[in-house]
């Protein structure tokens, strides 16, 4: 039955029998023949059908909620007798905001070193696709903001607080300065992420805050593509102050902190993985590998 299960999440996840028969490295005839099976098993029918997929039946919606927690436990089962016998490997995969792609090897590095069988794969996603994916077993954990989307139920470890710099070529007026106002960074001509960021969202927040708007004359879902923006001269953009150190080694830039007048100007930064006990062998280790990192984050203060 749960291959049955896996196989009724890929159809829900990919909304197309033959994408979905892919993904499971069957064919396509199998994974229907698995999906009837399942709806006969149970009793129900969990897909609407016509000459193509169109979406799963109000009983399919409730099934697939439970297929999720159904096949995690299973796989927490197998991860952790696999474990048992030959220690962690398999693959890691943690979706990252874009933000945090500077800062997550500080985690990953000392949690390699530990567990040098486990292959870790890195992903850039926003706030909102990281829980999703999460839910969808598409995801093992993710680094994300711990305000401001609804969590729902995950564990948390906050890693840092961001903050934030105003980045400008070397040339600009304000290249010179100790720190600016937030009312300085929107005067600028700016380039900042995508409105569908959680980071957008925080800098025009803090922006109202102070009683003025960002009118960015260049968007992406990339810091690259923002910071390439900047050092081409004539842009600004606003970074996380943990970028600070990577900004130091690009020639013809300047990071200037942005003073604020909010009750506060920086965001809390974790690990959040599904909330599940017991953790798989796997999470549970970065999980406490996230514990590590932020006790020598105090340590340093």
């Amino acid at each position: 039955m749960i291959d049955r299960l896996e196989m009724f999440i890929a159809l829900a996840r990919e909304r197309h029998f033959g994408r979905a028969a892919e993904a499971c490295g069957v064919s396509q005839p199998s994974l229907s023949a698995a999906i009837r099976q399942l709806e006969d098993q149970l009793g129900v029918q969990l897909v609407w059908r016509g000459s193509r997929f169109q979406g799963l039946t109000p009983e399919g919606q409730r099934v697939l909620e439970w297929a999720r927690r159904i096949v995690a436990d299973a796989r927490a089962m197998r991860d952790e007798m696999r474990a048992a016998r030959h220690g962690l490997s398999g693959v890691l995969r943690i979706g990252v905001i874009p933000t945090a792609l500077a800062m997550v090897a500080e985690l990953v590095a000392p949690f390699a070193s530990r567990n040098p069988g486990v292959r870790v794969m890195i992903l850039s996603r926003s706030s909102v696709e990281i829980l999703q994916q999460i839910e969808a077993l598409e995801l093992d954990a993710g680094i994300s903001y711990l305000a401001g989307e609804p969590l729902g139920r995950v564990s948390a470890v906050p890693l840092y607080d961001e903050g934030y710099h105003l980045l400008v070529s070397a040339t600009n007026p304000l290249a010179g300065r100790a720190t600016v106002s937030w009312a300085e960074v929107a005067a600028q001509p700016l380039c900042l992420l995508t409105p569908d960021m959680q980071n957008r969202r925080i800098v025009n927040g803090l922006m109202a805050a102070e009683g003025v708007t960002a009118a960015p004359m260049v968007e992406s879902n990339s810091i690259v593509a923002l910071i390439g923006h900047v050092a081409a001269g004539g842009w600004a953009s606003v970074i996380p102050d943990r970028m600070e150190t990577l900004i130091a080694g690009i020639p013809g830039v300047r990071s200037i902190p942005i003073s604020t007048e909010a009750a506060t100007g920086r965001s809390a930064v974790g690990l959040i993985a599904p909330h599940r006990e017991p953790h798989t062998p796997v999470i549970a280790a970065l999980l406490d590998a996230a514990r590590r990192f932020t006790r020598d984050q105090e340590a340093d203060f």
